[in-house]
């Protein structure tokens, strides 16, 4: 015998949150999310990626006149944070831009390399020269496999992106 209270219901604390007009959750961005919107604008995003990632993130929270409200009347120090911030990473893509990083390779005498040279071997190079990037931000077309100078592009913010020189050399072996 199956009791009708038995089916799953909502309980005292749970709220559902609010449905966009296109089916989604609307959320206001706290912080800027890459490739989907800038701090304090209202986005529409599926639900699990709201409650799995941008809720507990502190990413986002909901799209509420009282929050809107609070983020139209900090909106002015926001910017200028988010302002500081952009100079701030614009100096270091500019040192980036003038830096040039060689990373030593095993190759056979043709050039071709025996492995390849990725993004976290870049980002380990980089390390070295007290520049600090995730190798997600390093982005390649692909793996390095030939000795030589790269050109290879560095993402370090939506909308700041350089270049950087990377030397890929053979690696000295002494002989005795």
């Amino acid at each position: 015998m199956v009791k009708a209270e038995s089916r799953r219901r909502p309980g005292k604390g749970f709220k559902r949150l609010p449905k966009g007009p296109n089916g989604g959750v609307q959320l206001l961005l706290i912080q800027s999310v890459d490739q989907l919107g800038k701090q304090g604008e209202v986005v529409e995003v599926k639900t699990g990626f709201a409650v799995n990632y941008l809720l507990p993130q502190g990413l986002a929270t909901l799209a509420t006149d009282h929050h809107t409200r609070m983020v139209e009347k900090h909106r002015a120090k926001l910017l200028e944070l988010e302002k500081d911030r952009l100079s701030s990473l614009q100096a270091l893509a500019d040192a980036l831009a003038e830096q040039s990083v060689t990373i030593e390779a095993n190759a056979n005498d043709e050039g071709h390399l025996y492995g390849s040279v990725g993004a976290v071997e870049i980002a380990d190079a980089l390390k070295q020269s007290d520049f600090t990037l995730a190798p997600d931000q390093i982005r390649l077309e692909g793996p390095l496999r030939e000795l030589g100078l790269y050109t290879v592009k560095i993402h370090i913010h939506q909308e700041i992106e350089t270049e950087l020189k990377v030397w890929v050399v053979p690696s000295v072996v002494e002989d005795e």
